[in-house]
């Protein structure tokens, strides 16, 4: 069930005090942690209510919910298309998103680098890295993760930015199970980001959900993806199509 405005700030209020200390845990500032909200197949008004209580940085699994709740730009107002994108529709992500989180091929960054050339855009991208090495996930293998990023240091694509990295924590039930794959993702992340060059902006982790990130805090997350725990349940019965 949907969260009422009331709701989503007591709910809202649990989970800053959570990241504040978790920050405070290892010496971070809490302003160097981005919160994500996830409002897959939330509803616009849920999304009103959120920015009401100063949501700033939004999430969307599919590209066609991104549109319908995005294509009309507020100023402040972000959207990270956090979802695998196929191939047909990186056009359509490329031009509702600020930033995707989920790529994981060349032919991916050029065909976006393509289409923001077309439309004037300057777009962000995260790699998405399997670091939990788990067969349902998407993204880049952890073995050949470092070699595909070498690939790129040459290469010139003058509309993206190289942002960082994202990952999802083992789906163990069990936080600390995830430790090992973020502290991965912040090595290969801190590694290229000391390149400069293409990976000059490389600075952004995007990791730890509602029951991991304290660990993916400590681990260095900047971005943590939280849905339900500030939406409530999602109604996966009813299409999302609501204009914002």
């Amino acid at each position: 069930m949907e969260f009422t405005l009331d709701e989503m700030r007591e709910h809202l209020n649990v989970l800053e005090t959570r990241i504040s200390a978790a920050c405070k845990a290892c010496g971070r500032e809490r302003d160097s942690v981005k919160l994500v909200w996830v409002s897959k197949f939330h509803p616009a008004e849920a999304v009103e209510n959120a920015i009401s209580l100063g949501a700033k940085e939004f999430g969307e699994n599919r590209v066609q919910e991104a549109e319908t709740k995005f294509s009309v730009k507020r100023p402040g107002i972000r959207c990270h298309v956090i979802g695998p994108v196929q191939s047909n529709k990186l056009k359509k992500a490329a031009l509702v998103a600020d930033c995707i989180h989920s790529i994981a091929s060349v032919e991916a960054v050029e065909k976006l680098e393509k289409v923001c050339a077309e439309n004037g855009k300057i777009l962000e991208i995260l790699f998405q890295v399997n670091a939990g090495e788990e067969e349902t996930k998407s993204g880049l293998d952890v073995a050949n993760a470092e070699s595909f990023l070498q690939s790129l240091e040459t290469r010139e694509f003058p509309h993206i930015v190289f942002r960082g990295l994202m990952t999802i924590g083992k789906n163990t039930g069990v936080a600390e199970d995830s430790r090992e794959c973020f502290a991965f993702l912040r090595n290969l992340q801190q590694k290229f980001l000391a390149k400069d060059g293409v990976f000059a902006s490389f600075d952004q982790l995007s990791m730890g959900m509602t029951g991991d990130l304290e660990v993916a805090i400590e681990e260095g997350a900047t971005m943590i993806r939280v849905g339900t725990a500030l939406f409530g349940e999602r109604d996966y019965s009813k299409p999302v199509n609501d204009p914002v």
